[in-house]
């Protein structure tokens, strides 16, 4: 079924197209924030093209789009892969995570309307470790700490904030164990939900920052052993 084809109003080919390849992309996106794909796997053309019922050109120019964003490969003669996140990369998306996320829960207030998103993602979180799913783990902590920079009330934050999460599953997606590396913080989440819902943002803000320093020793060392073994090329 064509995305567009329900569509009010009548648009032009060149905005169709528009549309067309920003839905695809953002559904690209969303696989890899779900640990659908990996980093370093090789993108099937043909495959995908049938899954989203679109031509192999659409697809080129979203991959293309993808690639200037740093989330895709391409090699020549061996085809599109997920892009692998470099050390100075991983370094770079911690920095800016801890002067956003951080002030933005230092700067909250308690009844903000992204204390339901907080909730429901620490929830989510919580139901995916009973079941033992821990990529569900991971997709829900993602979610907490979107909710998180919500907080400070900026779109232009979101959209960033949105694109690092991508690249961070990445990261993680390197990680071949999900529960070594998500089951510390499901109870971290609570515990900073506690601190913003008692108004404690000061508190909650050094929390987090103990926190994302954490998460960043624990990737970055595992770069560091898997780059001798040739583990980071695509």
């Amino acid at each position: 079924m064509n995305p567009l084809a329900s569509h009010p109003h009548p648009v032009s080919p060149a905005a169709a197209s528009q549309t067309l390849n920003e839905r695809v992309a953002e559904l690209i996106r969303q696989k890899i924030v779900k640990g659908e794909f990996s980093p370093g796997q090789r993108l099937s053309e043909a495959a995908l093209a049938d899954s989203f019922e679109i031509s192999r050109n659409t697809l080129r120019e979203v991959f293309r789009t993808l690639t200037k964003e740093g989330l895709l490969k391409h090699a020549p003669n061996r085809g599109v892969f997920v892009a692998v996140p470099s050390i100075a990369s991983i370094i770079d998306i911690y920095r800016v995570r801890r002067l956003i996320e951080c002030q933005a829960l230092a700067q909250a207030y308690p009844q903000h309307p992204a204390r339901k998103h907080m909730r429901e993602a620490v929830g989510m979180a919580l139901r995916c470790r009973d079941k033992g799913d821990w990529l569900g783990v991971g997709t829900a902590n993602m979610e907490f700490h979107m909710a998180i920079v919500e907080l400070a009330d900026s779109e232009r934050l979101n959209v960033l904030f949105a694109h690092i999460l991508v690249e961070l599953r990445l990261a993680f997606g390197l990680l071949k164990d999900p529960e070594f590396l998500h089951a510390p913080y499901v109870d971290m989440n609570m515990k900073i939900l506690e601190f913003f819902e008692a108004g404690k943002f000061t508190e909650g803000a050094a929390a987090l920052n103990d926190y994302l320093v954490h998460s960043e020793r624990i990737v970055l060392a595992v770069y560091a052993r898997r780059m001798p073994e040739g583990g980071l090329d695509t």
